[in-house]
């Protein structure tokens, strides 16, 4: 049989059947057999050549269809920068567990994706980025500026600090494929506008009033009506979720408070004079100095004629100042230029160091005795200065600031106990990191007892949002190891161990069959009062009167509502909405309508007059910024818009198992 098949396969229709089948297995089984077990993507994005944009999606993608994917790399270093930021934001409420859910990450994902999907959508209509827009891009990063100017150094040094270094050339690169892909987005975004008519119908409706009567409608009588077993057992299947045992931890925890330790020993008097000998700057009176000064202005960026007119002016006033009998306040008072010290014949006061421009600091320190200076040139222009008087820095004698020497002492000498204790605590966590009682006899505290208590719980340290985050850390609760100090407040840590752990569980039907007979009975509650509305509804709309029905039910009368704002939860948010949701009164005929009560029972109400929201109340400056938001959210919109459709334009595949 084999010599059959060698000799047929050997003719010329072998020859051409293998052929055939060369050129599929080349390319598809030897690319499949090499990249099996290496594939680190997370997201391929196809799309069709530039040249070709309706070529077929099956034809094969490494041959013509253009691909941008979203690397293992990429999306760590993407959802570290969002994890980065959302910590940022909730401070103290940060839940590393929720935030590592699989929702979050294919919301980081899709964004990713939405970039490389505007990246090859870029390519496709052959945009490019000038060297000039990326240069400008760069010299307005606030990270590279020095005074709110481009500086090449610190923009080398921000670069080379960045792990791993990179080189400005890579980093050009990734600003020029960022623009590429954002300038179609950002141009779309910032395109968007609000029309005059649309701002006037969003104000009418922001500020839209309702008058309105309503009628309370009593919750019906208790349901005591028997439930029956199999009623029991269909409500408990489809409310699961809400016969469930929460998650629960048990802990135990020591705390150790800096007020309960023992106060120090007062410092003698060697260690308060030497800590008044180190810190004795702080106790000088800085020197000052008593100036006055004639400023002859000139922009920065004059030209050089008024640089020098400038300066002349000012050698020569400073001259005027100098000769015998010159009343340099006069002087001042004609010739400069400070409109806040002219008035009062240029005199500045006393000045300290740190108080003016640089150079006019350094010459008034510079200068040893009363007199005039030369003229100094600053932002401002030149400068005549005057000293009149010097007051010397005194040194506060030690006598004089011994008491308070001697509180900074205490408060040093009781958070150096308190250092102390701790990393004594510490050392005994890493001696046994699963018993707290070594950390207790250590801290002479005793190990204190919490739980089981849960997510939501905020009894006793579990009100502290770090300490539930601790409690409910997936690694503690399966080593039940001790966990590091943890700062409630300034001098008060407490260390906590996970001694039990029940999951999140659902309970028997024979445990909650009460809670279930309750909900069912709840339920027909509802749903009474919601048949009595609609029945009672009806007839209102049939042309009986709110407080024909009132009468009816030996109800009070309605009650008068004027003046009803949009959002107002009186007396709930769900009737607010059901007024707003209903048509307004037709040829002065109120509106009917109703809302169930979330506690039980139900309102009747009438809408019987809307009131626009008047134009003319709201201000320049609000609408403008009203305006400004309404255009954003439509830009957002339109990107969303844009970027949807173009992936409807290519393929996208996602490897969830690579998340």
């Amino acid at each position: 049989m084999l010599q059959k098949l060698r000799e047929k396969s050997s003719g010329l229709l072998g020859t051409i059947v293998l052929a055939i089948l060369i050129v599929p297995l080349g390319l598809f089984g030897i690319d499949q057999y090499l990249v099996q077990n290496t594939n680190d993507t997370v997201a391929r994005v196809e799309a069709p050549p530039t040249w070709w944009p309706s070529a077929p999606s099956w034809w094969p993608a490494s041959m013509l269809w253009r691909q941008e994917e979203v690397t293992v790399g990429d999306f760590r270093t993407r959802f570290e920068q969002v994890r980065q930021q959302t910590r940022a934001q909730q401070g103290d409420a940060f839940d590393p567990r929720e935030f590592e859910s699989l929702d979050n990450k294919r919301l980081v994902l899709e964004a990713l994706i939405d970039q490389r999907v505007q990246g090859l959508a870029s390519q496709s209509a052959g945009i490019a980025v000038s060297d000039a827009l990326v240069r400008q891009t760069i010299q307005d990063i606030p990270a590279f500026q020095v005074d709110g100017k481009f500086n090449a150094e610190r923009y080398q040094l921000a670069l080379a600090s960045q792990v791993p270094a990179q080189s400005p050339k890579a980093f050009e690169q990734t600003i020029r494929e960022g623009l590429q892909q954002t300038l179609v987005p950002v141009a779309l975004g910032g395109s968007s506008f609000v029309t005059p008519s649309e701002m006037e119908r969003l104000i009418r409706l922001i500020g839209e009033r309702r008058d309105a009567h309503m009628l309370f409608l009593p919750p019906p009588a208790q349901d005591e009506a028997p439930v029956g077993d199999e009623a029991i057992k269909a409500w408990y299947e489809s409310h699961g979720a809400d016969f469930r045992a929460p998650e629960t931890v048990s802990l135990e925890y020591v705390e150790v408070r800096a007020s309960e330790l023992p106060p120090p020993a007062p410092a003698d008097e060697a260690t308060l004079r030497a800590r008044y000998e180190d810190e004795k700057a702080k106790f000088v009176t800085p020197e000052e100095r008593l100036a006055s000064h004639i400023l002859v202005e000139v922009a920065p960026d004059a030209d050089e004629a008024a640089q020098k007119a400038a300066q002349e002016k000012a050698v020569a006033l400073a001259a005027k100042a100098r000769a015998a009998g010159a009343d340099f306040a006069a002087l001042a008072a004609e010739n400069s230029d400070d409109i806040g010290s002219k008035g009062n014949g240029g005199d500045l006061g006393w000045v300290g160091k740190g108080m003016m421009v640089e150079p006019f600091e350094e010459t008034l320190f510079a200068m040893g005795e009363p007199g005039v200076s030369d003229p100094v040139k600053t932002d401002f222009g030149w400068h005549v200065i005057q000293l009149r008087e010097i007051r010397s820095g005194e040194v506060e004698p030690f006598e004089q600031v011994r008491d308070a020497l001697a509180r900074e002492q205490a408060e040093t000498d009781r958070e150096r106990a308190v250092n102390d204790l701790m990393t004594r605590v510490v050392d005994q966590v890493y001696k046994n990191p699963n018993n707290l009682d070594g950390v207790a006899a250590e801290a002479s505290l005793a190990v204190q007892k919490l739980g089981p208590v849960g997510r939501d719980s905020s009894d006793g340290i579990m009100a502290n949002p770090a300490v539930k985050r601790a409690a409910f850390d997936e690694a503690r609760i399966q080593d039940g190891t001790i966990s590091d100090p943890i700062e409630l407040e300034p001098g008060h840590h407490v260390l906590i161990r996970v001694a039990s752990h029940q999951p999140e569980r659902a309970r028997p039907l024979d445990q909650v069959r009460d809670e279930v007979v309750a909900a069912i009975r709840a339920d027909r509650a509802r749903q009474a009062a919601k048949a009595e509305a609609e029945a009672l509804l009806a007839r209102m709309k049939e042309g009986e009167t709110l407080q024909a029905i009132a009468e009816s039910k030996s109800l009070p009368e309605p009650q008068p509502m004027p003046g009803v704002m949009r959002g107002m939860p009186m007396p709930d948010i769900v009737v607010n909405q059901a007024m707003f949701a209903a048509e307004p009164p037709k040829e002065g005929a109120p509106t009917p309508g109703m809302a169930v009560l979330p506690g039980g029972g139900a309102v009747l109400f009438t809408v019987d007059k809307v009131l626009p929201g008047d134009t003319a109340t709201i201000s320049d400056a609000e609408r403008e910024m009203l305006q400004e938001q309404l255009r954003q959210v439509a830009g957002v919109d339109d990107v969303k818009a844009y970027t949807a459709a173009l992936r409807k334009q290519m393929q996208v595949a996602v490897f969830e198992e690579n998340l």
